[in-house]
């Protein structure tokens, strides 16, 4: 699964809008949104702070593990 898909699947999962998981996670509504579509891919430190929030590893995130 790619970035992108895991993603929308985990915000979607915890019942979320792209904007209140900006508010909670301090990143911009319009970054997630590009990131949901797989227009752009988020900063190491930012895929950090992703992980955090859905206690979640990084390689998880990336769709390097399941």
């Amino acid at each position: 699964m790619k970035l992108c898909e895991r993603l929308k699947e985990l915000r979607k999962e915890k019942g979320l809008s792209q904007m209140e998981l900006a508010k909670l996670t301090g990143l911009s509504q319009s970054s997630i949104g590009r990131w949901e579509l797989g227009r752009t891919e988020p900063t190491a430190s930012d895929l950090i702070k992703l992980a955090d929030f859905f206690g979640e590893s990084v390689e998880y995130l990336l769709g390097l593990t399941d």
